[in-house]
């Protein structure tokens, strides 16, 4: 295993250390509102320093963007992305679903990726050209043929900065044949499930960077296709993603790309 994983993983597990040792008592934590329904608690901020001092104590030099605490430069080519908590509210109304997200990457290219989801136990790590894997045991995105009986799975708007409209419009395109639509709360477990082809596809607007970044890896070395919304390459930018094993990614854009379409038509015309 690369030893720039193995800090990964080890900064991973210690701030799902902390994660699980408040999670029974969330009501004493001080917890504030970012912005309309997006909440940071003590865990999140608690979560973040353990990761940053464990990746600190191993590579001084690198870069380091983090979602709480912005982004600590660094005189090297290699970034860290870190989302320390990706699913707080699910955690702070004690649903277990959540995680910790680490990517590495070097030279602007995703390199090393972890999600570690401490109420299950569960590991998703990636190597750059190396592979995905799941508690040491390698993954795969679904061998699914088509959009047909395909189990997706979305993130529903929720700022007044969204665009809840132009959500709906795919969302009614995509659902037709399907054997359904789900809405778990976490991006980062969203894309890892995608690559453990627990589900078949994946499409949210506006993510963040370090919403997606560890899962981006994760699908890519498991066989699973990843794109904006018109299948270029601005997701990591855009935060407009889709992500699904190869045929499913095929079929999910011919549904969207008329609507997105349709939609830059209308602003081009304002």
């Amino acid at each position: 295993m690369h030893p720039m994983l193995n800090t990964a993983i080890s900064a991973a597990r210690k701030a799902g250390d902390i994660i699980s040792r408040y999670s029974d008592r969330v009501d004493q934590l001080d917890i504030k509102e970012k912005e309309q329904s997006d909440f940071v608690s003590q865990v999140d901020k608690m979560a973040e320093a353990a990761i940053i001092d464990t990746i600190r104590y191993a590579y001084r030099d690198h870069s380091i963007l983090a979602e709480e605490s912005g982004r600590h430069k660094g005189d090297s080519v290699f970034e860290w992305v870190i989302d320390p908590l990706d699913g707080t509210t699910n955690y702070l109304y004690g649903i277990p679903q959540y995680a910790v997200s680490i990517a590495l990457l070097r030279e602007g290219k995703l390199y090393q990726s972890v999600i570690y989801d401490p109420s299950k136990g569960d590991l998703f790590t990636a190597s750059k050209g190396q592979g995905a894997m799941l508690n040491n045991k390698r993954i795969r995105v679904s061998a699914r043929r088509s959009i047909e009986n395909a189990l997706l799975v979305t993130g529903i708007p929720y700022k007044a900065s969204q665009d809840m409209d132009l959500f709906l419009q795919t969302l009614k395109a995509l659902v037709p044949g399907t054997a359904g639509i789900r809405r778990p709360g976490s991006a980062a477990l969203d894309l890892a499930y995608v690559a453990a082809g627990r589900y078949d596809g994946f499409w949210e607007f506006g993510l963040n960077k370090w919403d997606i970044a560890a899962g981006v890896l994760l699908v890519q070395e498991a066989g699973g296709l990843i794109g904006d919304m018109m299948g270029g390459d601005t997701h990591m930018e855009s935060g407009d993603i889709v992500a699904a094993s190869p045929k499913v990614f095929r079929d999910m854009q011919k549904r969207i790309h008329p609507i997105i379409k349709s939609s830059l038509a209308s602003q081009e015309a304002v």
